[in-house]
Protein backbone atom coordinates (compact mmCIF):
# COMPACT_ATOMS: atom_id res chain seq x y z
CA UNK A 1 0.00 0.00 0.00
CA UNK A 2 1.30 3.61 -0.92
CA UNK A 3 0.70 6.41 1.17
CA UNK A 4 0.35 9.63 -0.19
CA UNK A 5 2.23 12.88 1.70
CA UNK A 6 1.00 16.48 0.73
CA UNK A 7 4.53 18.17 -0.47
CA UNK A 8 3.75 20.74 2.44
CA UNK A 9 4.17 18.57 4.43
CA UNK A 10 7.43 16.42 3.68
CA UNK A 11 9.52 19.98 3.05
CA UNK A 12 8.71 20.71 6.94
CA UNK A 13 9.65 17.27 8.35
CA UNK A 14 13.21 18.24 5.93
CA UNK A 15 13.02 21.88 7.66
CA UNK A 16 12.48 19.81 10.79
CA UNK A 17 15.16 17.10 10.60
CA UNK A 18 17.56 18.91 9.03
CA UNK A 19 21.37 18.96 10.08
CA UNK A 20 22.71 22.54 11.50
CA UNK A 21 24.88 23.36 8.95
CA UNK A 22 21.72 22.82 6.65
CA UNK A 23 19.20 24.12 9.32
CA UNK A 24 22.32 27.69 9.34
CA UNK A 25 21.52 28.03 5.68
CA UNK A 26 18.38 28.74 6.12
CA UNK A 27 19.11 31.84 8.28
CA UNK A 28 19.87 34.40 5.46
CA UNK A 29 18.50 37.59 5.06
CA UNK A 30 18.06 39.79 1.85
CA UNK A 31 20.87 42.80 2.13
CA UNK A 32 20.06 46.49 1.68
CA UNK A 33 20.31 47.66 -2.14
CA UNK A 34 23.52 49.53 -0.74
CA UNK A 35 25.21 46.45 0.64
CA UNK A 36 23.66 44.84 -2.37
CA UNK A 37 25.76 47.13 -4.88
CA UNK A 38 28.77 47.18 -2.62
CA UNK A 39 29.04 43.81 -2.13
CA UNK A 40 27.34 42.24 -4.97
CA UNK A 41 25.22 39.41 -3.55
CA UNK A 42 21.60 39.77 -2.80
CA UNK A 43 21.79 37.90 0.65
CA UNK A 44 24.07 36.95 3.81
CA UNK A 45 23.65 34.59 6.59
CA UNK A 46 21.85 36.95 10.07
CA UNK A 47 24.84 37.31 12.73
CA UNK A 48 24.64 38.76 16.22
CA UNK A 49 25.58 42.13 15.47
CA UNK A 50 24.05 43.06 12.30
CA UNK A 51 22.18 46.12 12.08
CA UNK A 52 18.56 45.42 10.29
CA UNK A 53 15.17 46.54 9.29
CA UNK A 54 11.49 44.66 9.87
CA UNK A 55 9.91 44.84 6.73
CA UNK A 56 6.81 42.43 7.05
CA UNK A 57 4.61 41.66 10.08
CA UNK A 58 3.20 43.83 13.18
CA UNK A 59 6.92 45.26 13.78
CA UNK A 60 7.66 46.72 10.18
CA UNK A 61 9.68 50.01 10.41
CA UNK A 62 11.43 49.36 13.54
CA UNK A 63 15.10 48.92 12.92
CA UNK A 64 17.88 47.32 15.28
CA UNK A 65 20.51 45.20 16.01
CA UNK A 66 20.31 41.40 16.45
CA UNK A 67 21.28 40.25 19.68
CA UNK A 68 20.15 36.45 19.41
CA UNK A 69 20.23 34.06 16.40
CA UNK A 70 18.20 30.74 17.11
CA UNK A 71 18.94 28.43 14.60
CA UNK A 72 17.10 25.34 16.03
CA UNK A 73 13.59 27.48 14.65
CA UNK A 74 15.71 30.24 11.72
CA UNK A 75 14.36 33.60 13.72
CA UNK A 76 16.20 36.10 14.92
CA UNK A 77 15.98 38.46 18.75
CA UNK A 78 16.31 42.25 17.77
CA UNK A 79 17.27 44.74 20.02
CA UNK A 80 13.93 46.97 21.14
CA UNK A 81 11.39 44.23 20.21
CA UNK A 82 9.98 43.11 23.12
CA UNK A 83 6.99 41.64 24.82
CA UNK A 84 5.62 42.36 28.19
CA UNK A 85 4.38 38.47 30.03
CA UNK A 86 1.56 38.15 32.26
CA UNK A 87 3.84 38.72 35.24
CA UNK A 88 5.06 41.84 33.77
CA UNK A 89 8.72 40.70 32.54
CA UNK A 90 9.78 41.45 29.59
CA UNK A 91 10.81 38.72 26.64
CA UNK A 92 12.19 39.48 23.45
CA UNK A 93 9.79 38.46 19.98
CA UNK A 94 11.53 36.09 17.32
CA UNK A 95 11.50 37.07 14.22
CA UNK A 96 11.44 35.42 10.93
CA UNK A 97 14.79 36.11 8.91
CA UNK A 98 12.23 36.41 5.62
CA UNK A 99 10.60 39.10 7.52
CA UNK A 100 14.17 41.72 7.35
CA UNK A 101 16.37 43.09 5.88
CA UNK A 102 20.12 43.84 7.00
CA UNK A 103 20.91 47.47 6.62
CA UNK A 104 24.91 47.02 8.21
CA UNK A 105 26.84 44.01 8.34
CA UNK A 106 28.64 43.09 11.76
CA UNK A 107 32.56 42.24 10.51
CA UNK A 108 34.42 41.26 13.44
CA UNK A 109 34.66 38.05 12.01
CA UNK A 110 37.56 37.07 9.53
CA UNK A 111 35.69 34.69 8.23
CA UNK A 112 32.55 36.13 6.80
CA UNK A 113 35.04 39.26 5.28
CA UNK A 114 36.57 36.92 3.29
CA UNK A 115 33.46 35.07 2.12
CA UNK A 116 32.18 38.58 1.39
CA UNK A 117 35.64 39.24 -0.59
CA UNK A 118 35.09 35.66 -2.58
CA UNK A 119 31.79 36.48 -3.54
CA UNK A 120 32.59 40.13 -4.83
CA UNK A 121 35.80 38.42 -6.79
CA UNK A 122 33.24 36.00 -8.64
CA UNK A 123 30.95 38.96 -10.50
Amino acid sequence: MIIMVKPSKTRLKQIYNASTHKRSRLLGASLSPDLRTQYGTRSIRVTKGDSVKVFHGEYKGIEGKVTKVHTENGRIAIEGIQREKIRGDKMPVLIHTSNIIVVNLNLNDKWRKSILKRKQKSE
